[in-house]
């Protein structure tokens, strides 16, 4: 296990270096000078020189490449031009709603969608396939943002059952947190559904045709629990996997959702960073979520290994 996991580890070390070489390269596909771009139309030639000095564009590429090496290695994303602050302090501050509200999405969209994937194994062809592959497809095709609008007018407007916005801390207020989390959450929890719906039906056909199901079927156990006892965790490789993305897709959906319902995470930061251009903010913003996808799919690796011991070979 600990090879398995060195090799991995490696593996992902070009992608990080992928993704910092195109955090670091955001500052240079503005269209003119960053620096210009940065303030308004009536800015003075020493305003623009001071933020080129900031933002170090006055030096050579190569150095200022080295430069954002160095800092990105040692933990410095750089200071918020806008906010005038560390931009890994205002990133760690944000962290907390971002990864509750994918987690929160996560664990829905897991329960939901291998539910009704196993549901539609277990009646293939019936009338509750079609409408699981129906809802499913439907799920699939709605947008995440226009799903959140429809959920606040409907769940918050129409029915006052939930606010439309806001965000109360879990150490606040764990009934605060859930009413101002639910929307959201169900909002990236639907979207991504179908798409582990479909993967489990289709994981859960494969192995419910074999031998082994047959023989336990004949020994007279219940059915069910054959499906779950001995179907389901032959069938987890391929959900782990598809969960596995779903996670990475769920933090930058959250991008989306958290604008839409006012919610003070890592996405609405750097969504704010891109309308007032806070470049140090954008290269930081993108490189730390890039950092926490890597993870991720490190995490899935691992669960693979122990589901399944031949993937460490």
């Amino acid at each position: 296990m600990p090879q398995y996991l060195l090799r991995r580890f490696i593996a992902a070390i070009p992608v990080m270096f992928l993704v910092s070489l195109m955090s670091f390269a955001v500052i240079w596909l503005v269209p003119g000078d960053p620096a210009s771009s940065f303030l308004d139309a009536s800015a003075t030639q020493e305003q623009i020189a001071r933020i080129r000095q900031e933002l170090g564009l006055n030096q050579p590429l190569w150095q200022q490449m080295l430069h954002w090496y160095g800092r990105v290695l040692t933990g410095d994303l750089g200071q918020s031009i806008l906010l005038h602050r560390s931009v890994g302090e205002a990133l760690l501050e944000r962290l907390p709603v971002t990864l509750s509200l994918a987690a929160l999405a996560l664990v829905l969209a897991a329960v939901l969608g291998i539910s009704a994937g196993i549901f539609a194994a277990m009646h293939r062809g019936g009338i509750a396939d079609r409408t699981v592959m129906t809802a499913s497809l439907l799920g699939l095709s709605v947008p995440d943002f226009w799903l959140g609008l429809v959920m606040i007018v409907v769940f918050a407007v129409g029915l006052g059952w939930l606010p439309s916005g806001g965000f109360v801390p879990i150490t606040e207020s764990v009934v605060g947190w859930m009413r101002t989390m639910t929307l959201p959450a169900l909002t990236l929890a639907l979207v991504q559904t179908g798409f582990i719906a479909r993967m489990t039906r289709s994981a859960m056909l494969d192995v419910l045709h074999q031998d082994f199901i047959r023989t336990a079927d004949a020994k007279g156990l219940k059915h069910g629990f054959v499906v779950l006892r001995h179907g389901l965790p032959n069938a987890m490789l391929p959900i782990l996997t598809v969960l596995g993305i779903i996670a990475g897709s769920l933090l930058g959906g959250a991008v989306v959702v958290e604008q839409v319902f006012s919610l003070p995470g890592v996405g609405r930061l750097i969504i704010g960073a891109i309308m007032s251009r806070d470049f140090p903010v954008i290269q930081g913003g993108l490189l730390f979520l890039a950092a926490i996808y890597v993870v991720i799919n490190l995490m899935v690796d691992l669960l693979y290994a122990v589901v399944d011991p031949r993937v460490r070979l």
